[in-house]
This record gives C-alpha cells, sequence and structure tokens, in this order.
C-alpha cells in the first residue's frame, strides 16, 4: 500500500467564525509543536462524531479543532495569526514561502507578473529563441531557492499543498467506509469533503485528495490536500500488522471443563472452541479473521483470561478444596529470581 488514497467529493463550502486557535486547542501561545499536537489528537478523539453518535454538539466542536490545529500547526501561518490576529484571516493566510519574492500581506509582487519582454526586448521574453537570456538567469535562480516554476510558454504555476491530520474510528481503519473531514482555508472559509477510507489503512499513513489545496494564482491547478490518518483506539482490540489482538474473558467452568464461546471479529461473529484446562494467557488464533488485506487477511489471535465471580457459596468453596487436595501441580514451581 502506497499509503495515498485518490477518493474524494466535494460538500458544500460555509463561512467559519473567527476564533481564538489557542483557546480551542487549550494550549498557551507559546506551545510547542508537539503540545499543540498532543492536544489536538487528545480533543480529536473526545470530539469524534463517530465516537460520539449521542452528542448533537460534537461534529461543531470536532471542526473547530481541525481549523485550530490547520493554522497553528503550519509554522508560517501560526506567525500571521500571533501578529495580526483575527485580521489573519483576511490576508490570506501569511506571506507566501520563499522570502520577499513571494509578495506579501499587504501587497507586493511576483516576478510571474511582469513579462520581461516589456523591459529587455524579445530576445529576454517568454517566447525568445536566445540562450543566456534573463529568463534563463531567472529559472536558476529560482530553482537554486527552492521555487522553480513553469515558464510562460509551459503553463501555469500549480496551487500549494494543504496538509491536515484526521483521526477515524478503529473500525472504519479495519473495515474501511466514509469520514467527514473540515478544512479551515487561510481566506477565512472552512469546506466540508467526505473522504474514503481504505479498508486496513494502518496509523500514519496518508491520503492525497487532487485538487483541494490551495488555489492557483492567475488561475492554475489547484494543490493536492494531503491528509495524514489517525486510528483511534478500540476498547476490546489490538492491531499487530495485520493480526488483530483480543483479550477473551471465559468463566472457570469454560477453562476448566472446555466449551464454545462467541467471538465478536470484523467479518462477523464467531465460534471459538475453547479446550479443557486452559489457563488464563493461552493464546487461540482463528484464522483469516483480523485485517484485510490484497494479500490475505491477517489473523485473529484470542487471549484467554478467566473471570472468577465475586463471591462463591459454602458448597462451591468446599469442591473447590476438594479438588485441589487431590493433587494439583504447583503453578509457581518454576519461578526464579
Amino acid at each position: 500500500m502506497t499509503g495515498e488514497w485518490n477518493g474524494w467529493k466535494r460538500l458544500p463550502r460555509r463561512c467559519k467564525m473567527s476564533k481564538d486557535y489557542y483557546k480551542v486547542l487549550g494550549v498557551s501561545r507559546n506551545a510547542s509543536q508537539e503540545e499543540i499536537k498532543k492536544a489536538y489528537r487528545d480533543l480529536a478523539r473526545k470530539y469524534h462524531p463517530d465516537l460520539n453518535p449521542d452528542d448533537k454538539t460534537a461534529k461543531s466542536k470536532f471542526q473547530e479543532v481541525q481549523g485550530a490545529y490547520d493554522v497553528l500547526s503550519d509554522p508560517q501561518k501560526r506567525e500571521m495569526y500571533d501578529r495580526y490576529g483575527s485580521s489573519f484571516e483576511t490576508m490570506g493566510g501569511g506571506p507566501r514561502p520563499g522570502g520577499p519574492w513571494g509578495g506579501s500581506p499587504g501587497g507586493g509582487f511576483s516576478f510571474e507578473d511582469i513579462d520581461f519582454s516589456q523591459f529587455f526586448g524579445e530576445r529576454f521574453g517568454a517566447g525568445g529563441g536566445g540562450s543566456g537570456g534573463f529568463e534563463d538567469v531567472f529559472s536558476q535562480f529560482t530553482q537554486g531557492a527552492g521555487r522553480a516554476r513553469k515558464s510562460q510558454a509551459g503553463g501555469r504555476r500549480r496551487g500549494s499543498d494543504l496538509r491536515h491530520e484526521i483521526t477515524v474510528p478503529f473500525a472504519t481503519a479495519i473495515q474501511g467506509g466514509e469520514v467527514q473531514l473540515s478544512v479551515a482555508h487561510p481566506s477565512g472559509q472552512a469546506e466540508t469533503l467526505s473522504v474514503r477510507i481504505p479498508a486496513g489503512i494502518e496509523d500514519g499513513k496518508k491520503i492525497r485528495l487532487r485538487g483541494q489545496g490551495e488555489p492557483a494564482p492567475r488561475g492554475g491547478p489547484a494543490g493536492d490536500l494531503i491528509l495524514t490518518v489517525h486510528v483511534a483506539p478500540h476498547p476490546c482490540f489490538r492491531r499487530s500488522g495485520k493480526h488483530l489482538h483480543i483479550t477473551l474473558p471465559v468463566t472457570l467452568a469454560e477453562a476448566a471443563l472446555g466449551a464454545k464461546v462467541d467471538v465478536p471479529t470484523p467479518q462477523g461473529t464467531v465460534t471459538l472452541k475453547v479446550p479443557p484446562c486452559t489457563s488464563s494467557g493461552a493464546k487461540l488464533r482463528v484464522k483469516a479473521r483480523g485485517v484485510p488485506s490484497k494479500d490475505g487477511s491477517g489473523d485473529l489471535i484470542a487471549e484467554i483470561q478467566i473471570v472468577l465471580p465475586k463471591q462463591i457459596d459454602e458448597q462451591t468453596r468446599t469442591a473447590i478444596e476438594r479438588w485441589t487436595q487431590q493433587g494439583s501441580e504447583n503453578p509457581r514451581a518454576k519461578l526464579r529470581w
């Protein structure tokens, strides 16, 4: 799996009100990037709509958290937000990367807006055929600065990519599905997208949404939206590669005498046979009931945990004492320092 998925559909835009992003994330104004990321992950898990189906406010809170993180996780956007406050949203989200040649929020220029043939003649213009002209020199300069652009004859500059993080439920990461994502743009608007999550995606993988980044100047193609996917923990299941692990509670009678117990899996409930005299910690494997993948699903591994009742009656106590007197082995015989 390359970790990139190209599936999306656009939902209606809506305006985003100006907010104190630091208060939304619950961090101080001098918080580090690690503190901001940790606060975002905690709040994303807390307010994710799929994890709070009965909370009608969870969706709006989740979108506020997403919008705040989009600005504060980007050093340039954060600097502009700290400098201009609410005016940040009306200034295009901060300066272009690459220094003074990219223009400024208060006005400026870009070399792309100048027709050099007006100053130096056709030899130096976009259509000039000579070598060693001003355009060649300027191209080398911008490439050396990390900002190479297409020439006027070759096409228009592409918009910048946006980077975002989302947290999806454990079950969605295993089985796949769709989640809604609110993306805050530097223009002050928030856009809601429906993103398709491929089955079996791992924590930290990336999904690319083509054309959902920043619009390009002068009508060029828009950039992409690159999503880093985080997976929320499950209360019962754990993942290890392609395999799923679960702690399976059984009674003393089921462990001692053997039993058939039902176990939930991503592919449906299965009946698992617990052999007689099974101790806590024993692991039972159910093949092809783990994480789905192109080269075959992983397995489900159930670890037995014997659960005793909180109280036992006198008759049961007598039976257990009689049982232990029949010469059972010492379970701590092999313990050593």
